[in-house]
């Protein structure tokens, strides 16, 4: 039994370094640009090491796919924690263009893999799943701000979680050509908009709502800025 588990740890071990090593190639030379080859070099192996670990490139990518649709799924959970629907979705905006910015690397790696992947059927399929499960986690989410508010949206969640994935790849493509193009203190407003669009009980207007969550929580201006 020890020694099952020894290799099982093992085994563990070389995925998380197959993996790190794969990340690094991938944002370093791009999708099309990285080979089996180059990561187990990096990682320090024999292709032979990284082949029992992934069948392909392709699932070498798809690995730390998963990793960041849970990662974005939790952190989400926790920006949204205990908000009102206008914080919420400011936050979780904020966070998006954040992480636009700090991890711009990843976010043009993913628009190139999506392109790739769009031209191969079976690994389209592939792809689509992992993004329908992206979609829905994110859908869910203002699915149950909205219901814990008494709001009802004036469009569907499912629908505003397309839009917000699909801004940030517009933005992402934008920003490679122009690194300053859709600055957020325009394009912050326009987005809230689209999500605190809704059909409510109260009377409180969504362009209240909307000022609500331009001045930051609880309607103190925000000192960190919206960049």
């Amino acid at each position: 039994m020890a020694v099952r588990l020894r290799r099982a740890e093992q085994v563990e071990r070389n995925r998380t370094v197959v993996l790190d090593a794969a990340r690094r190639v991938f944002l370093d030379r791009g999708y099309g640009g990285a080979t089996v080859d180059a990561i187990a070099e990096e990682a320090g192996f024999s292709k032979g090491v990284v082949y029992s670990q992934f069948g392909s490139k392709a699932d070498m990518f798809m690995a730390l796919l998963e990793e960041r649709i849970a990662e974005r799924a939790a952190q989400n959970e926790r920006i949204a924690a205990g908000k009102s629907v206008p914080d919420a979705a400011r936050e979780l905006l904020v966070a998006a263009n954040r992480d636009v910015v700090s991890e711009h690397g990843w976010a043009q790696l993913l628009v190139e893999f999506r392109a790739h992947a769009a031209r191969d059927p079976a690994l389209n399929r592939r792809y689509a799943d992992a993004h329908r499960r992206t979609v829905a986690q994110l859908a869910a989410l203002l699915t149950g701000l909205y219901d814990r508010a008494g709001l009802s949206p004036a469009v569907p969640p499912q629908s505003m979680a397309e839009f917000v994935l699909a801004m940030g790849t517009g933005v992402t493509l934008e920003r490679a050509a122009n690194p300053d193009a859709f600055p957020m203190d325009d394009g912050l407003p326009m987005m809230l908009r689209a999500l605190i669009g809704v059909t409510q009980s109260d009377k409180q207007s969504a362009d209240q709502l909307i000022q609500s969550a331009l001045a930051g929580p609880a309607g103190r201006p925000d000192p960190r800025g919206i960049q």
